[in-house]
């Protein structure tokens, strides 16, 4: 699971974080987080974990606070979004929203048809080399 992101959004150039933990609620074990990557590592290397073991993986961008406050008003916009979310899911009808359905099975019926290949690994190398380039990016240097 990840973020869908515009082609053009400053999010995509932050490092991200991978966080892995069980599918279900049978397995009980603490989530295992790695990063930061760069978000084509993050989302290459959660795709070969997830592909050979039953697990969930949600790649997420790792916000540089540099205040308490930036994290408090971080924990405020996710606090109003879960209650938004709260609000919608029990609004919603019974039977869901008919669009999202159809959107759902579109790209079900697309990916059946079009298997997606997944992601390679990148080598420690590039892993390494995405490293430098995010510390150079929190430090303020050039990469």
């Amino acid at each position: 699971m990840t973020l869908d992101l515009p082609d053009d959004s400053p999010m995509l150039g932050l490092p991200w974080i991978i966080t892995f933990g069980p599918l279900g609620d049978a397995d009980e074990w603490e989530p295992v987080v790695c990063g930061p990557y760069e978000r084509p590592h993050a989302l290459a290397l959660a795709e070969a974990v997830v592909a050979e073991e039953q697990l969930m993986a949600v790649v997420e961008p790792l916000l540089p606070a540099v205040s308490a406050e930036e994290i408090r008003n971080e924990i405020a916009a996710a606090q109003v979004a879960a209650e938004d979310e709260t609000a919608r899911i029990e609004e919603a009808d019974l039977y869901g929203d008919f669009e999202d359905t159809i959107d759902d099975e579109l790209e079900a019926a697309a990916a059946e048809d079009h298997p997606a290949e997944p992601l390679a690994p990148p080598s420690e190398a590039e892993l390494r080399a995405g490293f430098s380039r995010i510390a150079a990016k929190l430090t303020g240097g050039s990469a």
